[in-house]
């Protein structure tokens, strides 16, 4: 960072506390407290309603609140753990290591997928897909396959690799051998079955593979976000009729409409309309403008 930046910063950090400790008063309960004087719950909420971080804080909370009251029966515990513990056995060992570069906690991470799942309680229940979305959808729809991979970091061992192969090496043997993906080196490369519809996957990997017949093998290497990979095709069944996959296809359109802000917002301010929110304080009657024209005023 350069030095006038962080100079800049210094100030702007110093000035910060000073504001705040000008604008102490006695109201409430002692959140903090320092030679000469202290900070108070009064304090502290004056400061945070002042400022955005404090007012975007209050509005997901309204939003978190009201979506579990409207369809908290839809997501059970039990069904968070379940989405939690398939993302733990996913990510192996390292999982932890991800939540933390992410700056979250188990608990905190916990609490994100049930928001998720929840505000697709809310999508579905909101949005009713057409024919013709689904029509569209079936045209690109890939059934699931199973594949088994080799990921390293560059292109040259990913192609040594596949050279390797090529003069009958075992699959099982280079993925335990040069794999970078901790859960499945030693599952000879093995990978959960998945379909077109799996959002898990990067999209290039998914592409390269839909593309291999049973038993094939890719030819060159397929780089994706994590590295490059060689990828064997197990087993790719034929396509089928759309009614044995009507359920995948919905649940692939939903993922798309989820994904979409605009869609999304109008979701979010069809549940915040239902729950008919009233803000009692009025320099926080905007918190939610941004959804509904004005909240309703205190009562």
């Amino acid at each position: 960072m350069n030095k006038y930046i962080k100079k800049i910063a210094a100030v702007v950090a110093v000035a910060g506390i000073a504001l705040s400790t000008a604008a102490c008063s006695n109201g409430g309960k002692t959140v903090a407290s320092y030679k000469g004087g202290k900070i108070t719950q009064d304090d502290y909420y004056k400061e945070m309603k002042k400022s955005q971080a404090g007012q975007t804080a209050l509005a997901n909370m309204i939003i978190n609140h009201v979506l579990d009251e409207q369809y908290g029966n839809k997501v059970p515990k039990d069904k968070v753990n379940k989405q939690f513990n398939n993302y733990k056995k996913q990510y192996g060992s390292q999982f932890s290591a991800v939540l933390q570069q992410n700056g979250m906690t188990e608990d905190g991470f916990k609490d994100n997928l049930k928001t998720t799942l929840l505000s697709e309680a809310a999508l579905k229940d909101i949005k009713k897909i057409s024919k013709s979305q689904e029509q569209k959808a079936w045209k690109s729809y890939q059934p699931k396959v199973t594949v088994q991979h080799i990921l390293v970091s560059k292109k040259s061992k990913a192609q040594d690799i596949i050279n390797q192969l090529d003069n009958g090496k075992s699959f099982k043997s280079l993925a335990k051998k040069y794999s970078l993906d901790p859960g499945t080196k030693d599952k000879a490369g093995k990978l959960p079955a998945f379909d077109s519809t799996d959002s898990s996957l990067d999209p290039a990997f998914k592409n390269a593979a839909f593309k291999l017949k049973t038993g094939q093998t890719t030819s060159s290497p397929v780089k994706s976000q994590s590295g490059y990979h060689v990828i064997r095709m197990i087993k790719h069944p034929a396509k089928g009729s759309f009614a044995s996959h009507k359920k995948e296809i919905d649940n692939e359109i939903y993922q798309s409409m989820s994904q979409d802000q605009e869609t999304m917002h109008d979701v979010i301010a069809k549940v915040l309309k239902k729950a008919d929110v009233s803000i009692k304080d009025d320099d926080l009657k905007n918190v939610l403008s941004s959804y509904i024209p004005k909240a309703k005023d205190k009562k």
